[in-house]
C-alpha cells in the first residue's frame, strides 16, 4: 500500500506540519525526559496502529540510547520490570489518554495520581500535551497510509526545518 497523500509536499501540508512540528519541539524542549517522550509517544502509536510513527519513535529512542529490552516491551509494559514508577505512571497516561472512546472515564483518578506523585507541573503539561500531539500525528499517518520502514533518526527534524 502506498502512502494516499504526501502532506510535506503539499503547500498547506508543509505549513501545518512545521507548525505541528513547532508545538512538538516545545516538549521536545520541556523537562519532561526524554525517554519518557519517546516511550509515550510509541506506545500510543503501537495502539493506534501507525507504522510511521512506531517505526520513528523506536529509532529515535535507539539513537538517543534506549535499549532494545525497553523498546521491545513497551507493548506490555504492565508485565516487565525495566519501566521506572514514573515511566509506568506516563505509559498509563498515555493508555488511557489514547484510548478515550474504550474508557468512558476517560484518564482514571488512580492514574492521575500516579503522575502528580512522579511529575511537576510542568512536566505535566509537557505529558498530557504530548499524548495529544502523538494521537494527533497517529491520525495524521494514518489517514495518508504514510508507511514505516524508512526513518532515519533526525528525518522528520529536518524536513520540517
Amino acid at each position: 500500500m502506498d502512502a494516499r497523500f504526501n502532506l510535506f509536499e503539499n503547500e498547506f501540508g508543509a505549513r501545518f506540519a512545521k507548525r505541528f512540528a513547532g508545538a512538538g519541539l516545545l516538549i521536545h524542549q520541556s523537562s519532561l525526559p526524554k525517554s519518557t517522550q519517546e516511550l509515550v509517544s510509541l506506545r500510543a502509536s503501537q495502539i493506534n496502529g501507525c507504522g510511521w510513527c512506531i517505526d520513528m519513535h523506536t529509532k529515535e529512542a535507539a539513537a538517543a540510547g534506549e535499549t532494545a529490552v525497553r523498546l521491545g516491551l513497551v507493548a506490555a509494559w504492565r508485565e516487565a520490570t525495566v519501566f521506572t514508577e514514573a515511566e509506568q505512571a506516563a505509559l498509563a497516561l498515555a493508555e488511557e489518554g489514547t484510548r478515550l472512546a474504550d474508557a468512558h472515564p476517560g484518564v482514571s483518578d488512580e492514574t492521575w495520581d500516579r503522575v502528580r506523585k512522579h511529575y511537576d507541573d510542568d512536566q505535566i503539561a509537557a505529558l498530557v500535551s504530548l499524548v495529544a500531539l502523538i494521537n494527533a500525528a497517529n491520525r495524521l499517518a494514518v489517514i495518508v497510509h504514510q508507511r514505516g520502514g524508512g526513518y532515519e533518526p533526525g528525518m522528520f527534524a529536518a524536513a520540517v526545518n
